[in-house]
């Protein structure tokens, strides 16, 4: 068992910080700090506020805030009743907001003022679970047809005395955090207080995270890294926490270097940016010690570790039902392409062939789980028992993820299962075949996935958003790509366009362009008479 503690929730952690240290450094929000005590006392106003609007023991409260201090006071204020945070991402209108508000059965919605009007659009007879809305500043439109209450005028009027103890148990969920949905509509992660603060000390143990340690974070409060790693990982490990309210390269310095940051936790694509920028007087006077990113491409760790002294950590694999599969400490060294090693302390990790038997040493092959200590990853999709059974199929949690293992017991990340190839008897990873075309400078983005073949299996096309101004032809590219990918690999069909359809989280539909298939603006290999030599 973890340092934790196996009976570990949301509120003990919260006790535990409180008890050691509740007038020091928690959260900072661009200048609005918190200490544990003060948002302590936030969230029992909260509490109370929700209380007020009928919300108890197992209930869901759904936010549609950016990263703002209510964000965390309505989760405080949640668990404070034993219900349950529904954190919306802010992209989000229309059917894919409509959709998890109905799928979750929120009883009370706690939107931004310039989201209101993202409200207002909804049926809300759709919505027959939802009875009060709380407006957070000044709506942008009025919300019809349910009570909606001003956040300010509401927590003016709560005491922020301590609410009666709700009972929460460590199997008792702390939050729903939605899949991507990129097959389907997307689908509630349920997670469990202990899995929520265990993944904090998991994160902690890899970066060596200090009591005396402050991390950086632009991540959205309404996906998991910034709950586990900040909100409550300040609670479970003692350290603080910087979070903005968006990413920004000019004013990344000058908050590091305001809040004393010492840890930056960032997404591969954003460490590029800095890592591109032009220097920053603020950049001097710094005092991070690691900065944390994936995927780090090798000329942006060049650049972390020289431009800027700062070590740099990519190694670690995991996903919201169940984190982190592997990793690797801080302080040593990762293998170039692996994510770390497994983490055999949490989890039973195997990787398994389609009937679920063990591969090989070196093979390809699903990276499944299972938990060893209780209450230490997701419980299942909410209200979908059948998708829940399906991914534990003979009692391990199948990732869809795609890997292969070396004698060491490093990971190596292949592909998403569902978009891995197999072309004339062979397998293609389309993850690493975009890898290689975001080598070419004219490519700006890029998705490799299949059409259907008219003689078996898989025909690989590529779909590419060129830079600005870049002057290539896809059979220019094709022959750049010939010398850098298998004989097998090269591609039939490439196609320039504008932008590639994604979901409101980011990821590329691949399976629309799957569907999509061949189009009049493809460019077939083959019908133009394009050849290379076979090697």
């Amino acid at each position: 068992m973890s340092g934790l503690g196996p009976n570990t929730t949301v509120l003990t952690a919260l006790d535990r910080r409180l008890a050691a240290d509740p007038d020091g450094p928690y959260l900072d929000f661009e200048g609005d700090a918190y200490t544990a005590r003060a948002m302590d006392a936030a969230g029992n106003r909260c509490a109370r506020v929700l209380a007020d609007l009928g919300v108890g023991r197992g209930d869901r409260v759904a936010t549609l805030l950016e990263n703002v201090p209510e964000q965390t006071i309505s989760f405080f204020g949640a668990v404070k009743l034993g219900a349950t945070q529904v954190p919306v991402n802010t992209a989000y209108k229309g059917e894919f907001l409509r959709h998890q508000l109905a799928d979750s059965g929120a009883a009370v919605m706690i939107v931004q003022g310039d989201f209101a009007g993202r409200m207002a659009d909804l049926d809300l007879t759709t919505l027959p679970e939802l009875r009060a809305v709380i407006v957070v500043g000044t709506p942008d439109r009025p919300i019809a047809g349910l009570p909606a209450h001003d956040w300010a005028e509401v927590h003016a009027a709560a005491s922020d005395a301590p609410v009666p103890d709700p009972g929460v148990r460590p199997s008792d969920l702390a939050c729903f955090i939605y899949t991507a949905g990129t097959t389907g509509p997307s689908k509630g992660c349920m997670l469990p207080h202990h899995y929520v603060a265990s993944l904090g000390e998991q994160i902690a143990r890899a970066w060596e995270i200090r009591a005396d340690d402050c991390v950086f974070t632009p991540l959205p409060l309404f996906h998991f890294n910034a709950i586990s790693v900040c909100v409550v990982g300040g609670l479970v490990n003692g350290h603080s926490a910087a979070i903005v309210r968006r990413f920004s390269v000019s004013n990344f310095w000058p908050e590091v270097v305001r809040t004393n940051s010492t840890i930056a936790s960032l997404l591969g694509s954003l460490a590029i940016l800095v890592g591109d920028a032009e220097e920053h007087p603020a950049q001097r006077d710094h005092r991070l010690r690691l900065c944390v990113a994936a995927p780090m491409p090798p000329a942006t760790d060049e650049a972390w570790r020289t431009r800027f002294g700062v070590p740099t950590f990519s190694a670690g694999f995991g996903l919201t039902e169940a984190s982190l599969l592997s990793a690797l400490p801080a302080r040593e060294t990762n293998k170039p392409g692996a994510a770390g090693r497994l983490n055999q302390e949490d989890f039973e990790v195997l990787l398994v062939d389609d009937d679920d038997q063990p591969v090989p040493v070196g093979e390809v092959g699903e990276i499944v789980c299972r938990p060893r200590h209780p209450n230490s990853m997701f419980r299942g999709y909410w209200r979908r028992p059948e998708e829940t059974v399906a991914v534990f199929r003979n009692l391990w949690f199948h990732t869809g993820d795609l890997g292969k293992v070396d004698d060491d017991g490093f990971l190596y990340f292949v592909d998403r299962k569902k978009d891995y190839l197999r072309r004339r008897g062979e397998n293609i990873s389309s993850f690493e075949m975009e890898r290689v075309f975001y080598g070419h400078e004219a490519v700006k983005d890029v998705a490799v996935h299949s059409v259907p073949s008219d003689v078996a299996e898989d025909d690989l096309k590529v779909t590419v958003v060129l830079n600005p101004d870049a002057v290539v032809t896809e059979e220019q590219l094709c022959a750049w790509v010939v010398d850098r990918v298998p004989y097998f690999a090269v591609p039939r069909y490439i196609e320039f366009r504008d932008d590639l359809p994604r979901n409101p989280v980011g990821r590329v539909l691949k399976y629309q362009l799957r569907d999509e298939g061949v189009t009049p603006a493809t460019w077939d290999r083959e019908a133009s008479g394009f050849t290379f030599e076979r090697r």
